[in-house]
């Protein structure tokens, strides 16, 4: 399941509406239906804080399974290797002048690029997960 997907079943578990939400997170009510609906990808802040309007981890709005800690996916391993391959070579072309357009003659402190790098893996994998949900004949999906 998706971000959003994982926002939207803990809420309803908590019997939630998307207003009663989005006032304990102290947000708007159409920025977590768009959240919801995987419109928009969240920050790290974000996430955070609608985990603990919930009252739950943020490892359980990511999708990760609780006792191994690693991510549940419905990408194929092939799809992970791409994810991975791709990432890295975004990484390293931040290191570049030109790859920056916000560049400002600093380079990125360690933090930040690990931030940017999850950000960049998450819409990845966001992103992979929608397109094969998007372009797979409905005769070939597997039921979730």
């Amino acid at each position: 399941m998706s971000i959003g997907e994982n926002i939207k079943h803990f809420r309803k578990q908590k019997k939630l509406t998307q207003g009663q939400l989005a006032e304990l997170a102290n947000m708007s009510r159409s920025y977590v239906a768009d959240i919801e609906r995987d419109r928009y990808n969240p920050s790290v802040d974000t996430l955070k804080t609608i985990a603990q309007a919930l009252e739950i981890g943020t490892n359980l709005l990511l999708g990760e399974n609780i006792s191994t800690g690693t991510p549940q996916s419905s990408l194929s391993p092939k799809e992970e290797r791409d994810i991975a391959r791709d990432l890295e070579k975004m990484l390293s072309n931040l290191e570049s002048h030109e790859a920056m357009s916000f560049y400002d003659g600093e380079p990125l402190d360690e933090e930040s690029k690990e931030l940017l790098r999850i950000s960049l893996e998450n819409s990845m994998r966001l992103a992979k997960q929608m397109a094969k949900k998007k372009f797979t004949p409905k005769k070939y999906r597997k039921e979730e």
